[in-house]
């Protein structure tokens, strides 16, 4: 009966992705934060430990005692510093803060892991996830002409195929992860890309037009259209449409959907460097100077 309910939820996030909604929603895939805290160094660091350590490994690192902190400390360094030469990079800081930021995806895939790993092996097989998901619910659903469920599972296996990066149809838990969530994956963009090109181009030629730009975030019942809608039309005008032919192709959709103007882990990962004045210091000065142990109260 979970399953059922899971295969209902998919369709229903599948049909409500690709109809008309009387209210404005956003296609575009934004980072998750790296904190909701004010930055402001001037005032206090909060906004750095959690962007170091995640909302709740800050929350219990501020319970803790500065010697227990400073040790803990010690060992998420380690963690960070992948290749072991006794040094935190840029580029391994920027991995680690992007982990903290994506806590909430791990936990929420190891939340669903039993629920497909139905032979307990470590693994997810596409078998099992299709099986586990519709079984045989699809008997349920054949009379329903409303949606092509089969359709629907071929949309996913092609998603899982993407996600599976070795072609062995078995996911472990990255790629599995990747499945669930392939907006935060650079492989799959192009899946990604694909299911927003198929929930919104109504007449079938490969792009969206600004008919059907529009027609995905509004529709109109004969009132006033809004200010947004407006804004909307200029805005596909002016940005989405780069080059000017009317639609978005695939490149313009990817630009849309997945913006990678900022990049928040590698600027939080700059701007700890530079505050901490690292230069050659060692990767426990990483945890001690900025992170670990402040001047006062006895934690930073």
């Amino acid at each position: 009966r979970k399953m059922e309910t899971l295969l209902v939820c998919s369709v229903l996030c599948i049909v409500f992705g690709s109809s008309k909604p009387t209210e404005r929603k956003t296609r575009v895939h934004e980072e998750e934060p790296l904190s909701n805290l004010e930055h402001d160094d001037k005032k206090n660091f909060d906004y750095d430990h959690e962007a170091f350590l995640g909302h709740d490994e800050a929350k219990t690192f501020e319970q803790l005692p500065p010697e227990e902190s400073k040790r803990r400390l010690s060992i998420i360094v380690d963690r960070i510093d992948s290749n072991k030469d006794g040094f935190v990079s840029e580029d391994e800081l920027k991995v680690w803060i992007k982990d903290a930021q994506r806590k909430h995806i791990y936990d929420s895939v190891e939340g669903q892991w039993s629920d497909f790993d139905i032979n307990n092996d470590g693994l997810i097989s596409w078998d099992e996830y299709k099986n586990a998901t519709y079984g045989n619910s699809l008997d349920d659903f054949q009379g329903d002409s409303h949606y092509n469920y089969s359709q629907l599972i071929w949309r996913e296996e092609r998603r899982f195929r993407a996600a599976d990066t070795n072609g062995d149809m078995i996911a472990d838990k990255q790629e599995f992860t990747a499945f669930l969530h392939p907006e935060d994956h650079e492989h799959m963009k192009d899946v990604v890309v694909q299911e927003t090109i198929e929930d919104i181009d109504k007449n079938g030629d490969g792009f969206i037009d600004l008919q059907e730009y529009i027609g995905d975030m509004y529709v109109s019942h004969g009132d006033e259209e809004p200010e947004w809608v407006a804004t909307e039309r200029q805005q596909f005008a002016e940005f989405r449409d780069k080059n000017q032919d009317g639609k978005m192709d695939k490149e313009e959709t990817l630009d849309w959907i997945l913006p990678t103007d900022y990049d928040h882990a590698e600027a939080e990962a700059k701007h700890l460097l530079h505050e901490s004045d690292l230069g050659d210091k060692t990767r426990q000065e990483v945890g001690n100077r900025h992170i670990g142990i402040s001047k006062q109260e006895g934690k930073h």
